[in-house]
């Protein structure tokens, strides 16, 4: 399990290095963690010069320097455009990545605000929600250099094959049997583990072909309520772009859905869906068929996903175990609501 130094703030040596390199941030006067955030770390800077969100990243996909200026160029076109985000501070050299001890970070402006989850949203803040996911993508279009293409003869995007699937069900479904002391979760890891095979194995025929020639565009790339701050009713900054790429654009949108409006049964409230989903497709010019499309590829993902089981049984990490419950819900759900589902993101 991730301990407590993976946490701690870095060092007051550390931190008078890294403010001196900027021409107003002062001296610092506190630095705590942010208690939200499973990738990098981030924290609560509080300099004599004011407040500031400090970030380091130690996930090994996103802590390259070239990956993480890459990002922040985007941040700041996007800031320039008028979305609602925060770029981070240029430095003194108007660089925004500080490499110390050789971890890299970055200083951001504070944001005030708090996350908002779909049940907080009304139906209206809901449409607003989709129209500003398709503004994203059409304005990483505008700013970021032409899509690379996929490597001769591999497909842009393909999909999960059942039969690795059900090898890492009979791994997962050892680890949580041999689990001590037996809790609760391991005894709902247990049945959702046996209830998704049985499901693939229903549905197996159902697997969608690798894509080819999929709508693939610039997205944000792990677009949820925990990366979007409100201030009253309106987002002031979608933050944490670590995972910045070249996706299926309308996969993120059905992927954003389905944790902005799961609700704690594990159902999707199909009426705000089904705003959100009308307005990002006017906002990005997508056409039903490429959502029906989104819909069917991110219904099979989530079937043959185990991602938060991985975490706790093969990582050691607990942080992921409070979502497992309506997530692995879900997965059911949608399978026997699949048409309702795909008619609230095409109609």
């Amino acid at each position: 399990m991730i301990g407590s130094t993976a946490t701690a703030p870095p060092t007051g040596e550390t931190l008078h290095a890294l403010l001196r390199r900027y021409e107003n941030a002062g001296s610092p006067l506190s630095c705590e963690p942010v208690a939200e955030g499973l990738l990098n770390r981030g924290y609560r800077l509080a300099t004599t010069r004011g407040r500031f969100f400090l970030k380091l990243y130690v996930d090994s996909a996103t802590a390259d320097r070239t990956v993480i200026a890459r990002q922040h160029r985007a941040t700041q076109r996007l800031d320039e455009l008028g979305l609602p985000v925060a770029p981070p501070l240029p430095d003194a050299d108007g660089g925004t990545v500080t490499v110390l001890g050789g971890r890299c970070f970055a200083l951001y402006p504070w944001v005030d605000g708090r996350h908002r989850d779909g049940a907080e949203l009304t139906t209206g803040q809901s449409r607003r929600l989709g129209a500003l996911l398709g503004l994203v993508h059409t304005r990483l279009e505008q700013v970021q250099p032409p899509q690379p293409p996929p490597a001769e003869g591999r497909p842009h995007h393909a999909s999960a094959d059942p039969a690795r699937t059900f090898e890492l069900i009979d791994e997962l479904l050892e680890q949580v049997r041999g689990h001590r002391p037996r809790e609760t979760f391991d005894e709902l890891a247990e049945h959702r583990l046996l209830e998704r095979r049985a499901l693939l194995e229903r549905h197996a025929h159902r697997r969608p072909p690798d894509a080819r020639e999929a709508v693939t565009g610039w997205v944000h790339g792990d677009f949820h309520p925990l990366n979007l701050l409100y201030r009253e009713d309106e987002p002031v900054a979608i933050i944490d772009w670590d995972r910045l790429g070249v996706q299926p654009r309308a996969e993120e949108a059905v992927r954003a859905a389905a944790i902005f409006f799961v609700q704690p049964s594990g159902t999707l409230d199909l009426a705000k869906t089904a705003a959100y989903a009308r307005a990002y497709r006017q906002a990005a010019d997508a056409p039903p068929d490429e959502l029906a499309a989104a819909v069917h590829r991110v219904w099979w993902e989530r079937l043959n996903d185990f991602w938060m089981l991985r975490w706790r049984y093969q990582r050691r990490d607990r942080r992921a175990d409070p979502l497992f419950p309506a997530s692995s819900a879900l997965a059911v759900w949608w399978t026997g609501a699949y048409e309702a589902v795909r008619d609230a993101f095409t109609d």
